[in-house]
């Protein structure tokens, strides 16, 4: 795991975005998975602003969002889809017909799930999938407890959903996975450097052989601790450097941690 530093939240969106943007670059063809919490709507928000001044190519892309409430229609005000096109598709040049969203209105479980499944692997699978992370170490609407190797399922809590399971989000080929602030501090600590354990969904993503963390200071900092003395690939002898795999905007962030 790859975890990036960065100076507040501002620059995690910038930096989310700039994950985003080099694989549309690299593979305008991509298959992604995207989530639509408020965390993740800035991010597009980003992408949008971006789309005439850098010339990025939406139109070959296939978006799957991680989940939909049940009884909610594509539609509806509060659905995943209404948010996805308010900060992104009405933006961009998105092709509405290779944006995916699990059917909340259809309540035969195993028919959403398994049709879910099937497209994915019919786009040829997910090449990245970028997520905030939850407050108890949820990804998307898995919550603790959730099995290491679900696909889609049908969630009851905190409301019934269909979300991408934690299986699916580990066949990606690359994870973004994104905090911000001092309250995520301690689960940031559980879940990138605790125990790998279904209590905290998103520590599965240790094992994962491509994953990119980018949280803020703030939230990093129970974690700090954890980095000191290890073995720095930057280059340098500051004994006071920050080490490792931990940088800032994909540089060594040279800061000082105490």
């Amino acid at each position: 795991m790859q975890i990036i530093v960065t100076k507040d939240a501002e620059e995690t969106r910038e930096a989310v975005a700039d994950a985003i943007t080099d694989q549309i670059a690299e593979n305008p063809g991509s298959v992604l998975a995207l989530s639509a919490a408020p965390e993740a709507l800035a991010v597009y928000d980003v992408l949008a602003d971006r789309y005439e001044s850098e010339a990025l190519d939406f139109s070959r892309l296939a978006v799957f969002n991680l989940g939909e409430y049940c009884g909610v229609q594509a539609t509806d005000a509060d659905s995943v889809y209404t948010a996805m096109r308010r900060h992104l598709y009405d933006h961009v040049n998105m092709n509405p017909e290779h944006a995916y969203v699990p059917e909340g209105m259809n309540d035969d479980a195993a028919a959403v799930c398994d049709g879910y499944e099937a497209r994915i692997h019919l786009e040829g699978g997910i090449d990245l999938v970028a997520l905030p992370l939850g407050s108890a170490g949820e990804l998307g609407l898995n919550v603790g407890g959730t099995e290491f190797s679900k696909e889609t399922l049908l969630v009851e809590e905190p409301r019934p959903a269909y979300t991408m399971g934690v299986g699916s989000i580990m066949e990606a080929d690359q994870v973004v996975v994104f905090a911000n602030g001092s309250d995520m501090a301690d689960i940031v600590r559980d879940a990138f450097f605790g125990p790998i354990t279904p209590a905290v969904p998103a520590s599965i993503l240790q094992f994962h052989p491509d994953t990119t963390a980018i949280v803020d200071e703030a939230a990093f900092e129970s974690c700090f601790d954890l980095v000191e003395g290890d073995d720095c690939d930057c280059g340098c002898d500051d004994d006071e450097c920050c080490h490792g795999e931990h940088h800032r905007n994909g540089e060594c962030c040279g800061k000082q941690h105490h």
